[in-house]
């Protein structure tokens, strides 16, 4: 399994996944206030599809967002479509 990364650079951040130095796998996000985010973006590049880096990255956000009580709000259709087959993530929307 790989290892999901978050950078965050101020109202602003994103989760990823690099394989050897490369980012292959990406999900942008927003603050929407202190204990917020918005999750607007998810992207996987070509060639990475079907090794579940997204669910990965959005699997990640929430452990985050549980360890820092913060909210998060899937714009993305992809995060969106995880979190509506996964109920157990339903604490953190």
């Amino acid at each position: 399994m790989s290892e999901v990364k978050l950078k965050i650079d101020g109202n602003k951040g994103f989760f990823y996944i690099d394989i050897d130095g490369k980012h292959e796998a990406m999900m942008t996000f927003v603050f929407a206030g202190d204990k917020q985010i918005i999750i607007d973006h998810t992207e996987v590049n070509p060639g990475n599809e079907g090794k579940g880096f997204g669910k990965q990255m959005v699997t990640k956000a929430v452990e985050w967002a549980r360890e820092n009580n913060i909210k998060i709000i899937p714009l993305c259709p992809f995060a969106k479509s995880v979190f509506d087959k996964t109920p157990e993530f339903n604490d953190v929307l």
